[in-house]
């Protein structure tokens, strides 16, 4: 009796395993897809103007950019930069991916005032878009003087 409930088991346990790491495969396999999608839609407002409190392609301020484009993906955040950095999992600079939100404390604000959504990594740089005042949509670099000095922290909102 014994071995003929082991036989009947043994290949329902397989099959359950197969499934949790395909599901895995595809849940990683649908996050950078995702990822990517959000990184081509911030990309695409590259010389979008500037424009506070701006959450359309009429002009965005930072977290309004950062807001609109995870929107597109149905993913709602908080509209403030300083909200947003309270959101998902704070990370090492050097553990950044694509798609991680990066915060600074800009003209001696006290708090997070500005964020960027990564769009690349290598060893020593990360570069970000975001929407500054006086350029609108840009990609940045944290070997900027002005991004590496005021620089506090970056968050993994899709895991």
């Amino acid at each position: 009796m014994k071995k003929a409930f082991i036989l009947i088991l043994f290949p329902i346990l397989l099959a359950s395993c197969k499934t949790a790491s395909t599901s895995n495969r595809e849940s990683t396999k649908d996050t950078k897809f995702v990822i990517n999608k959000l990184i081509e839609t911030a990309t695409n407002n590259i010389g979008t103007g500037y424009k506070a409190a701006g959450t359309t392609k009429a002009g965005f301020d930072c977290s309004g950019l950062v807001f609109f484009t995870f929107k597109t993906e149905n993913i709602e955040l908080p509209r403030s930069s300083y909200e947003q950095s309270k959101i998902g999992r704070v990370i090492k600079f050097d553990d950044a991916k694509k798609g991680d939100l990066i915060f600074f404390k800009t003209n001696k604000s006290k708090q997070i005032n500005h964020v960027g959504l990564i769009t690349e990594v290598s060893h020593d740089e990360i570069k970000f878009v975001h929407s500054s005042t006086s350029k609108g949509v840009i990609i940045s670099s944290t070997k900027e003087n002005y991004y590496k000095t005021s620089f506090v922290q970056i968050n993994r909102i899709l895991e």
